[in-house]
């Protein structure tokens, strides 16, 4: 099964530490938590605090010294990014990160649609398993599908097909808003 400290290290590589970037839909945010989209994130109020601190001249490399707004960090990804998808579950390490990396960087529910809507195209036209409704929710059918397509041998085509998925998402909404293009380096580093 899929082992969360392994795709925490990896997607927290891709995220920046501190970062207030205009441009930025989230706006503020730290290691990838919007506070736009996470008002009410405990990490705040340390972040908050390290910046009234006169003993915090290094803001803000002072908050990787913070352990408990570390832990915050690592428990918010746990509950709100790994857990919602049930990717303990997954019996595939690298989709378990896609899912997961996915999730952070455009949203849970997009990420476990990219799934649904893989699985569905994986499924033999129904002979594997029925289609899938694809509502971005992480059930019993949607994990047997997985487990099915593992034990084929075909989850590095699953793999392949949710990086294609994200990768057509990034382009999209860089055609919409062509500001965001300054991200796309990054971005498509997480779909290699």
């Amino acid at each position: 099964m899929a082992d969360f400290k392994t795709a925490y290290s990896k997607t927290m590589a891709h995220e920046g530490n501190y970062v207030h970037d205009p441009d930025d839909a989230g706006g503020e945010t730290y290691k990838g938590i919007a506070r736009k989209y996470n008002p009410s994130w405990d990490g705040w109020k340390v972040i908050d605090d390290c910046k009234k601190m006169i003993s915090c001249d290094k803001f803000p490399q002072c908050l990787d010294e913070k352990q408990d707004l570390q832990d915050s960090v690592h428990s918010f990804y746990k509950e709100k990014y790994w857990d919602v998808n049930k990717l303990d579950n997954f019996p595939s390490q690298e989709v378990a990160e896609e899912m997961f990396d996915t999730g952070v960087n455009m949203g849970i529910g997009r990420a476990a649609k990219f799934l649904q809507k893989s699985l569905n195209y994986l499924n033999r036209n129904g002979k594997l398993y029925p289609d899938l409704i694809v509502d971005g929710d992480i059930g019993g059918k949607s994990l047997s599908a997985v487990d099915k397509i593992f034990h084929d041998g075909d989850d590095k085509i699953l793999l392949t097909m949710l990086n294609v998925l994200q990768g057509n998402h990034y382009m999209q909404y860089m055609d919409k808003d062509p500001v965001q293009r300054k991200y796309a380096r990054g971005w498509f580093r997480r779909v290699l």
